[in-house]
């Protein structure tokens, strides 16, 4: 089964941002229609209840987090997904506070190295797959966006997802939720980027499955 992650840092439900990330989602899921399952989970960080970064100072091993709300199943679906999508508009030049609070909490799938594991890292890399993903960035016609990207882009690094392309939304009306529905050309790159995705979800499987071929 492929599993496809989108979350949404939007606290506006119905917002562009959800409608960008569910046509990019939707076309994956179209292209690999004939490739068995494709499981798409959408998530809405808005929806959930969990705490900010505690900066605990301790690593939660075995569990990603020292705490247990509603982030704990969220970091299951991240651990598994093929392919992950996260989205945010922007607010004061960076992510919403919705998508820098699961960011943060995010810290310990790197956990500090306090017991010496690898002297050369002072982080823990607990995630070891490669997964492809992309990222949706909205804001107003003279938003600058390239705040929010280096926070996404930085967290891809974080948790191994290989960030293979970003969408940008300029909205000409911030009054009004969901405007990307009636723009054909933002609609158009969605579906894009989906085949695109597509293709990596595909390609990465294979390099998977050729790494775990016995030697000849």
């Amino acid at each position: 089964m492929i599993k496809l992650l989108a979350l949404s840092g939007s606290p506006v439900e119905g917002s562009s941002t959800d409608f960008i990330l569910n046509r990019i989602a939707d076309a994956v899921v179209v292209t690999l229609s004939g490739e068995g399952r494709v499981q798409k989970t959408t998530i809405r960080l808005n929806d959930l209840t969990y705490i900010p970064c505690q900066a605990c100072g301790e690593s939660p091993v075995p569990e990603y987090c020292l705490f247990d709300d509603d982030l704990t199943s969220v970091y299951q679906a991240l651990v598994e997904c093929d392919c992950l999508l996260l989205g945010s508009p922007v607010y004061f030049d960076s992510v919403s506070a919705q998508a820098k609070m699961f960011i943060d909490r995010c810290n310990c799938f790197r956990p500090p190295d306090y017991e010496n594991v690898d002297p050369q890292h002072h982080f823990v890399r607990r995630l070891n797959r490669s997964r492809p993903g992309a990222m949706v960035i909205v804001g107003g016609e003279r938003g600058w966006f390239e705040g929010a990207r280096r926070v996404i882009a930085g967290f891809f690094k974080w948790v191994n997802v290989v960030n293979e392309g970003m969408l940008i939304y300029r909205s000409s009306d911030f009054t009004k939720a969901g405007t990307a529905a009636d723009d054909s050309n933002i609609l158009q790159q969605a579906d894009e980027l989906g085949k695109q995705l597509a293709q990596k979800i595909l390609d990465s499987r294979e390099e998977s499955s050729n790494d775990l071929s016995p030697g000849v």
